[in-house]
């Protein structure tokens, strides 16, 4: 396929265009090729890493959910020169879908992650720049945040922090995955027992301690491997191509 087919499918069910002015990252096509793709390779980061392995498995499309490029002026110098020096000296594409990633209701990070911890009945959570980027929802029986560790296939000796301040078992949770921390505070207004992102943060200790709410923060990275994997799956379903996930862990 050519890359303007694979932009078009993409647009199809992630809303690139609707996110455009609430979204940091530039979402879509970053970086061109001229290649026809048979080989999508898809990852959480745009890194040189990535990108060496994709060249290594021989694709000719990196599919990630942090692009190179934010939404402001940045020179093509240093490792952000070698970075694209590389994929047009390889003939590899860059496509990037963050909020749109984060966001969907299906293949989204915060939904299959809410999913993988027990949720049902979600509802969106968390508002980013006027949209809720996150979901919300109840346990189908009381559980312990040790007992969503498990679903999760979670290690509490890796994450960056479990917080049990609040109830010994949870009825309901909310999911922010990434750089979520701060949204705790939603979740103690909607009276949430169990909240779960990424990030963690030095103050929000005394915001859980005082509020008597449950939070883990799993790491940034390992939380948003979910979007980028069943993109692949669908890719992978729907299309016939050669798709495969490069696992970049960066333990935080």
């Amino acid at each position: 396929m050519r890359l303007k087919e694979l932009d078009s499918y993409f647009r199809s069910f992630l809303e690139l265009d609707a996110l455009a002015g609430t979204d940091s990252s530039l979402n879509g096509v970053q970086v061109e090729n001229t290649a026809d793709i048979t080989c999508i390779a898809f990852a959480v980061d745009a890194c040189m890493e990535t990108f060496r392995r994709a060249k290594e498995a021989g694709a000719q499309m990196v599919f990630v959910h942090h692009g190179i490029f934010w939404g402001h002026e940045q020179t093509v110098t240093g490792s952000h020169y070698q970075r694209i020096k590389f994929l047009l000296d390889n003939n590899i594409a860059l496509y990037a879908a963050h909020l749109p990633l984060d966001m969907h209701p299906d293949l989204g990070n915060n939904a299959a992650l809410a999913k993988a911890a027990g949720l049902t009945d979600l509802k969106p959570f968390g508002e980013f720049r006027g949209v809720k980027v996150g979901f919300k929802g109840t346990f189908q029986e009381p559980v312990t945040t040790e007992q969503v560790l498990e679903r999760l296939g979670y290690d509490r000796a890796e994450l960056l922090a479990a917080l049990s301040f609040g109830k010994e078992k949870n009825l309901t949770g909310a999911v922010i995955t990434g750089g979520g921390e701060h949204d705790v505070d939603a979740a103690v207004d909607e009276d949430v027992d169990l909240y779960i992102t990424g990030d963690a943060a030095h103050d929000v200790y005394h915001t859980c301690l005082e509020n008597k709410i449950n939070m883990i923060s799993a790491g940034h990275y390992r939380t948003e491997v979910y979007g980028v994997q069943n993109v692949a799956a669908k890719v992978s379903e729907e299309l016939a191509l050669k798709t495969l996930f490069i696992d970049v862990p960066t333990g935080l």
